[in-house]
């Protein structure tokens, strides 16, 4: 029986399901930054439970219906798995700490850099990376930095805050391309669950030896927490692992960048302290540019359909 597939290559142009997808996804992590800096809990601590909750979801699923497909990954698949935990462990170890430096809009928009580090990993492996696709992520990520140019005059403090948004941001990158080549032949509910269980463990690990704080919340801030693991979490995290399978890391991370004007505007709305940039607007319009620059410039270079047996 014959069937075709894309050849996949450094970006391609994301299937209209996955554009679908995409934009819930983008509805739900949005609303990630907000629910963190309303909550009052060690930073470590809300990212070792939004995974943990979301390990206590998929891991019942995994062992009922998916306990086949377990058994017989592979040890390449097994340490890819692994290694996206500890990768997504690392990025909310460095990101959801720089939300108590800076403002959510700045840490959005910087660790939201992740783009430029996808399109790197993809050309040191030997990927092709159009200029026009570089012309695209340059021009979106101009409107990310108009909404963080202010925090760098702030303070030493901001500073901090903006710098492990970045390395956050490399730590992403990094995990949507290890999740990427597991996608290939693993489902998203098996994926998902190995990884968001090496993060949580790995996270649980870091706080007991920093002696943070996992209980004695009140109960405002156990709902903040479910609702993140639902929303950003479940929902958001899973559907980008979803498109995975047929969309570039490349196109996934850029298409984040649209978290920044969605989170800032939550966070005005709900979040003490916090307002809406000036410049959201125009920033917008640069992130649209940007993506539809991409997209295009993958849509014309996308390599042809090739026939598999």
């Amino acid at each position: 029986m014959t069937s075709t597939t894309e050849v996949q290559a450094g970006v391609a142009r994301p299937p209209t399901r996955d554009l679908g997808l995409m934009v819930v996804a983008l509805m739900a992590v949005s609303t990630s930054g907000p629910l963190i800096a309303a909550t009052v809990a060690p930073a470590l601590a809300i990212a070792f439970w939004r995974n943990a909750m979301a390990s206590v979801v998929l891991a019942p699923v995994v062992m009922l219906r998916r306990r086949a497909e377990l058994r017989g990954l592979d040890r390449r698949e097994r340490l890819l798995a692994l290694a996206a935990g500890l990768l997504l462990a690392l990025h909310f170890a460095t990101w959801i700490p720089a939300l108590s430096y800076t403002s959510v809009a700045s840490a959005t928009a910087l660790v939201a850099t992740q783009p430029v580090w996808s399109a790197l990993i993809s050309k040191l492996r030997g990927e092709p990376v159009s200029r026009q696709v570089w012309l695209g992520i340059a021009v979106a990520i101009a409107g990310a930095l108009l909404l963080t140019g202010a925090d760098l005059q702030v303070s030493g403090r901001a500073l901090l805050g903006d710098g492990l948004a970045i390395v956050g941001g490399m730590f992403a990158a990094a995990y949507m391309t290890a999740g990427s080549e597991v996608r290939r032949s693993v489902s998203t509910t098996t994926y998902t669950a190995l990884c968001y269980t090496t993060t949580a463990f790995l996270l649980l690990v870091v706080c007991l030896v920093g002696r943070q704080s996992l209980t004695g919340y009140d109960g405002r801030d156990w709902l903040k927490l479910i609702a993140l693991t639902a929303g950003a979490q479940l929902l958001g995290h899973s559907l980008f692992n979803v498109v995975l399978k047929t969309t570039s890391p490349t196109v996934v991370s850029l298409s984040i960048l649209f978290e920044i004007p969605g989170a800032a505007l939550i966070a005005a709305v709900f979040v003490k302290g916090q307002h809406i940039p000036v410049l959201a607007v125009p920033a917008a319009a640069l992130l649209i540019l940007g993506l539809s620059l991409v997209i295009r410039s993958s849509s014309r270079d996308a390599a042809p359909a090739v026939p598999v047996e």
